[in-house]
C-alpha cells in the first residue's frame, strides 16, 4: 500500500507536463540547388511558417519556444516542435540578400520526417523523402544531451524508490542500462516510425521494466520492476519538460 501511494504521488506531482527530453516531432530539410549560384542560408532571417489549412489562410511563424525553432545552417536547416501544424511553408533569406518562399506543404505525422527543398532562381519547392539517415542523428548534440538527462533524472527517481522501498542500490545498474538501450533505441530507430510520443513512453516502461526484472531475479519482482519503471519515467518525463526549456541553447 505505501509503494502504491508513493506511485500516485509521484503521479500526481508530474504527469501533468507530459513531456521531456526524447525525440520531439522534427523535420529535416536538405537544400538541392536548381540554379548556377547556391548562395548560403542568412539563418537569422529565415522562418518556417505553421498553416492551418492547406492555403494557409490562418497562419503563424513557428517561433522559438523552449526547443521549438527553425534551427539553420549556412546549408541546411532542421525544425523542432512540440507539436506541428498539418501544413507548413518555408520562408529563407540567403546571404545574397534574396528571399524565397515555399510551397505549402503537408506535414508529415512521423515524429521525424525528411524533405527536399528545391532552390529555384525566385522560389523554393518542398518535397518530401523516404530516405532516413544514418546513425549519425544519434551523434548529434540534442540526443546526447538527451541520453545524458534522462540517465541522471532516472537515477535519481530511481535511487529515491529504492532508499523507499527498502531495496538494494546494486539495482541502479539496471536502470542504467535500461536507460542507455531503450533511449538509444528510440533516437536511432523508433522515432522514424513512432507518430507520436507517447508511443515512446509505453516502449520505455515495459521495455526498462523487462531489462530490469531480467538483470534482478532475485532481488526485483516483475510487479516491482514495473513500478520502478513508470517512477523513474514519470520524473524523466516531467523534469525533462523543464529542463528542456533551461538548457535549450545548449541543447541545439
Amino acid at each position: 500500500m505505501k509503494k502504491l501511494s508513493f506511485l500516485f504521488l509521484l503521479t500526481a506531482l508530474f504527469v501533468p507536463a507530459w513531456a521531456d527530453v526524447s525525440p520531439k516531432p522534427e523535420m529535416e530539410f536538405s537544400f538541392v540547388y536548381t540554379t548556377e549560384q547556391k548562395p548560403l542560408i542568412n539563418p537569422a532571417l529565415s522562418e518556417q511558417i505553421q498553416c492551418a489549412d492547406n492555403q494557409c489562410l490562418e497562419s503563424k511563424p513557428l517561433g522559438h519556444y523552449g526547443i521549438q525553432k527553425l534551427y539553420c545552417s549556412a546549408n541546411g536547416c532542421f525544425a523542432v516542435a512540440y507539436e506541428f501544424t498539418d501544413y507548413q511553408k518555408l520562408i529563407i533569406t540567403f546571404e545574397d540578400g534574396s528571399t524565397r518562399e515555399s510551397n505549402i506543404f503537408p506535414a508529415s505525422h512521423k515524429l521525424r520526417s525528411r524533405y527536399n527543398v528545391y532552390v529555384h532562381a525566385d522560389s523554393l519547392t518542398v518535397e518530401p523523402t523516404n530516405i532516413v539517415p544514418d546513425l549519425g542523428a544519434w551523434a548529434r548534440k540534442d540526443a546526447l544531451f538527451s541520453l545524458i538527462i534522462i540517465l541522471l533524472l532516472e537515477l535519481v527517481a530511481a535511487a529515491a524508490y529504492l532508499t523507499y522501498t527498502q531495496k538494494s542500490f546494486s539495482i541502479l545498474f539496471s536502470v542504467a542500462i535500461a536507460n542507455v538501450v531503450t533511449t538509444g533505441v528510440s533516437w536511432v530507430l523508433l522515432s522514424w516510425y513512432a507518430s507520436d510520443t507517447a508511443f515512446l513512453w509505453i516502449f520505455y516502461v515495459l521495455a526498462e521494466t523487462l531489462i530490469m526484472r531480467l538483470m534482478n531475479l532475485k532481488k526485483l519482482k516483475l510487479k516491482d520492476a514495473f513500478t520502478l519503471s513508470i517512477t523513474i519515467n514519470v520524473t524523466s518525463y516531467s523534469l525533462g519538460m523543464i529542463l528542456s526549456f533551461w538548457l535549450a541553447e545548449l541543447i541545439f
